[in-house]
């Protein structure tokens, strides 16, 4: 038994949810998302909360239980509250500057990294080494976050790159003489 897949997950005033051709419909006040149904996993609207029960008894089912209830959980809060993830910026010289669509990063390379930031995503710099990427998708501001971070990783001796807030990066000693 799926401890996480056995709770309902509740759905609050101002949010509603269809289900329809395999796909459930969820929109609230930031917006709408959709999500594709697994045929191996049942779900029923029951009042102002949504059930999610293996369909049958496979080992497939039984699987995806859990995680199929979270992404449905995931929904309802990302047309609720949203989602933002933080990251740092470490190092002499390097920053961050948004411009519209695109985040303009200057990361120590000869050039200056200019990442196009996709529909539905909105990135702040508050200053010059933080920037805060939000938007309804938690797969979608994970990945953007990601990309960003891919383009220099925190390395070990200075600690120097992008990091998320609250990461902890391994600080390694120099060359002994």
């Amino acid at each position: 038994m799926s401890r996480i897949g056995k709770q309902p997950v509740t759905i609050p005033a101002g949010v509603t949810a269809d289900i329809a051709n395999g796909v459930l419909t969820v929109k609230g006040p930031k917006g709408s998302l959709t999500l594709k149904l697994r045929d191996e996993i049942s779900y029923t609207l029951e009042g102002d909360r949504l059930v999610v029960k293996p369909a049958n008894e496979s080992k497939a089912a039984r699987a995806f239980w859990g995680m199929q209830r979270t992404m449905v959980d995931n929904l309802v809060t990302g047309v609720t509250q949203g989602y933002t993830k933080v990251l740092e910026i470490t190092g002499v010289g390097y920053r961050a500057n948004s411009q519209g669509r695109n985040l303009k990063l200057q990361l120590g390379y000869s050039h200056d990294v200019d990442f196009a930031v996709p529909d539905g995503i909105e990135v702040k710099t508050p200053d010059n080494t933080t920037v805060e990427i939000s938007g309804i998708d938690k797969q979608m501001v994970g990945q953007v976050a990601a990309e960003i971070r891919r383009w220099r990783k925190p390395e070990p001796y200075k600690g120097k790159g992008i990091k998320y807030r609250g990461e902890f990066v391994f600080r390694k000693e120099g060359k002994k003489k």
